[in-house]
């Protein structure tokens, strides 16, 4: 059986859903906080079963058939690494044989204070485990794009904290796709893999991109941290939220988002998303 953590998030969820389309149902299991957000997946015949990653009993009682176990990491501002290690060490007890981990992108030694620190020290208690291990060093989802420059079309400007820096987007979809095909084959024991689009883009291939679609000129410009922390907040998010999409702006500054991988293009059979197909769908619906 396989089972993936964090059932009812767009990850998880978007596993699931393509797992479905070669498992069976009943070998597949979900893990959810509230299984009232999970009736779908009940209907579908998954096994849903309730567990929160700092219940340690509750996920060895969670965790009991399982052979695979997909971890979606813990979100940034809470204590990952203990909620992590709750997580392996119950897969563990419970006789879990293979846990897969979703960690983050990191092509260069860059590190983000609220995830990549605490992914670090997962990957290695993993690795000391004695579980058979996958990591998953994921790519930054297309879809975050909307939280870093908007979600609506810039009316002249880009304004980001990235330099010239570039980041390998995928869409969170064919990052499922992808991880449901590791899931589901063989040949990925004690292994780590990189999931990326197959191209790395700059802001200003975004604005670049925008301006073609939009028929106006649209530019990027790089600004420092506080001004951008300070928009953000103007706009709304709090300023721990704010300060975090700047953190992403340092990470791909210094070039640790900015590694292309072939493996989602193998997994898949074709190209990944690029970055017009998706500026197109979701900043120019119906065009």
């Amino acid at each position: 059986m396989i089972l993936v953590t964090g059932a009812t998030g767009g990850l998880g969820h978007d596993t699931i859903d393509f797992l479905l389309t070669t498992t069976p149902a009943a070998e597949i299991a979900a893990l959810v906080r509230d299984v009232n957000k999970a009736t779908d997946l009940t209907e579908r015949g998954v096994a849903v079963r309730q567990a929160d990653y700092v219940d340690y009993p509750a996920l060895v009682q969670a965790f009991r058939g399982v052979d695979k176990l997909l971890l979606v990491s813990a979100v940034a501002f809470t204590d990952r690494v203990r909620q992590h290690r709750n997580v392996i060490d119950a897969a563990k007890e419970a006789g879990v044989k293979h846990l897969f981990y979703t960690s983050i992108q990191r092509s260069e030694p860059f590190v983000m204070q609220e995830v990549t620190e605490s992914d670090l020290a997962t990957e290695a208690y993993l690795k000391d485990s004695g579980l058979v291990y996958t990591i998953l060093h994921n790519g930054y989802y297309f879809e975050g794009l909307g939280y870093l420059i908007g979600s609506e079309v810039p009316d002249a400007e880009i304004r980001f904290p990235a330099g010239e820096g570039k980041i390998a987007f995928i869409k969170r979809s064919e990052l499922a796709a992808a991880t449901a095909t590791l899931l589901t084959t063989d040949g990925h024991d004690n292994r780590s893999y990189t999931l990326t689009g197959s191209e790395a883009y700059s802001f200003h291939d975004i604005a670049r991109e925008l301006s073609a679609l939009a028929g106006r000129p649209i530019v990027y410009k790089s600004i420092e941290p506080a001004p951008y922390i300070a928009q953000k907040v103007a706009a709304g998010f709090p300023e721990v939220v704010a300060n975090f999409f700047a953190q992403w702006g340092d990470a791909a500054k210094h070039g640790m988002l900015a590694g292309t991988h072939d493996t989602v293009e193998r997994l898949l059979g074709r190209k990944p998303t690029s970055l017009r197909e998706y500026l197109k769908t979701s900043y120019f619906p119906g065009s």
